[in-house]
């Protein structure tokens, strides 16, 4: 076990090195941002002075490897366009984006793998066929596009719900339910198809033999043999709903970490879009390990590389 984990922290070590050199250099490339942050009458002197008080004026790599060590520190440093600490941007944002990704989550978890299970144990029947179209449905559609589609139809036309920002539980149903309507589709494949394989399997077959009802198969024996690709599939997912997080913050208005990345790419903030791709980097490569502790702890016969 613990050559596993020096093993991982030695990879995930060298991803982060990776992503944040890599978010570095190319934000250079959009330009330079002293000229958004000067007025527009601003003098070539007032654009010197600005880009030397702001340490544009050093030479890249010198830049580079200031950032690079401030991380060591856990320093992301400040914000050009607010003039505030990069955390404090991201700790005011964060609770919203928690908050969105849970929702997210609610309608992946509680929709997609209750599908999944029904259409494999209702093969063939109608109304898995049903399903099965909602579920590609679901996975056709494009986010901003089922977004918009839902402010339409239950916020300019029915009103029953507000069309963006965030003040109060009700404003998060849509953005929730956008985020999470394409990880609910997957979800929902892949536990049918897990399900599928599992049904072939001989200790079903015992089950039946003995007289065993299907839900009490389906509940005691066979979710928690076909949970690992769905595990696999939840720790990318999770990842992708703070990718998807941009869009559907966006459409919303929705004041969180998604928001916050667009607004700052636009003004070419590279200090807050560095902390919110670190921030996003750390935590997929978590979610991956925690996926594969999961995989021992469901089935017993999984051993983690290095262990006994």
């Amino acid at each position: 076990m613990s050559a596993f984990f020096l093993k991982r922290s030695l990879q995930a070590l060298i991803a982060v090195i990776g992503v944040m050199t890599l978010i570095f250099f190319l934000q250079r490339l959009a330009g330079d941002p002293v000229l958004l942050l000067v007025p527009q009458n601003a003098t070539q002197a007032d654009i010197n002075t600005m880009r030397t008080s702001l340490g544009f004026d050093r030479p890249l790599i010198v830049q580079y490897l200031e950032f690079m060590g401030g991380l060591l520190s856990f320093d992301l440093g400040r914000s050009y366009v607010q003039n505030v600490s990069v955390w404090t941007l991201i700790w005011s944002r964060l609770p919203y984006t928690l908050m969105l990704a849970g929702g997210a989550l609610v309608v992946a978890f509680g929709i997609g793998i209750p599908l999944g299970v029904l259409m494999a144990i209702r093969r063939g029947k109608t109304e898995a066929k049903v399903m099965m179209g909602f579920v590609l449905a679901g996975q056709s559609m494009p986010t901003f596009w089922s977004a918009i589609l839902m402010i339409m139809v239950f916020a300019v036309w029915l009103g029953w719900l507000p069309p963006s920002g965030a003040r109060d539980n009700v404003s998060l149903i849509m953005p929730s339910i956008a985020l999470g309507l394409l990880s609910m589709a997957t979800f929902a494949r892949v536990a049918r198809t897990a399900v599928l394989d599992e049904l072939e399997k001989d200790y079903v077959r015992t089950g039946h033999a003995k007289g065993l009802p299907m839900r009490r198969i389906v509940v005691r024996h066979l979710l928690r043999n076909a949970a690992i690709p769905v595990v696999t599939v939840a720790a990318l997912e999770i990842a992708n709903l703070l990718a998807g997080a941009v869009i559907v913050e966006t459409v919303f208005a929705w004041p969180g970490l998604g928001q916050l990345t667009v607004q700052s790419i636009n003004a070419r903030d590279f200090m807050v879009v560095q902390g919110v791709v670190l921030l996003g980097a750390v935590t997929a490569i978590m979610l991956n390990l925690i996926a594969d502790l999961l995989y021992s702890m469901i089935d017993p016969r999984i051993r983690l590389e290095g262990g006994a």
